[in-house]
């Protein structure tokens, strides 16, 4: 098998897998980051949803070797729970979760938006999440919280 070479959440990895192996299975079996969740397997829930050189992107369908050389970001990649993101940050001060299932396929997005529109609307919010699919009834906590957090993120001068 190939040994395949990108940068994860900041770091330098090598792994060795098939290259036809999912960067969802790659990411969540051989690296143990479980934050990014199998959903449907057919690129339609969003669950899956990783930064790929700061494109949001779904990793249940992403053969490994199409990453190679790339920067691919998780929502561990975000903060840490001693030092969240803004954006999990706000998320937890709204209670935009319920499950949580989908939130790190959603909080992957809401930092997608940002990085591109610091100042977005409540509509390009909610346009940008259209595909994110979520059952829990959070929603319009959700598009608080990253209306939240696109305030502190401007406050702070970062995205």
């Amino acid at each position: 098998m190939p040994q395949v070479d990108l940068s994860v959440n900041g770091r330098p990895v090598s792994v060795t897998a098939s290259g036809e192996t999912p960067l969802l299975d790659v990411l969540r079996n051989d690296l143990g980051l479980l934050g990014t969740r199998f959903g449907c397997g057919f690129e339609q829930c969003g669950c899956c949803l990783v930064l790929i050189d700061g494109a949001p992107e779904k990793s249940c369908t992403r053969p490994i070797e199409s990453v190679a050389g790339k920067a691919v970001t998780t929502v561990e990649g975000l903060g840490t729970p001693a030092r969240p993101h803004p954006l999990q940050q706000a998320f937890l001060d709204e209670q935009a979760g319920q499950c949580g299932y989908c939130l790190s396929g959603i909080l992957i997005t809401a930092k997608a938006l940002l990085d591109r529109n610091p100042s977005p609307s409540r509509a390009e919010i909610a346009h940008a999440l259209d595909g994110n699919i979520c059952r829990c009834g959070a929603h319009n906590r959700i598009l608080r919280a990253v209306a939240k957090a696109a305030a502190r993120l401007r406050e702070l001068g970062r995205r």
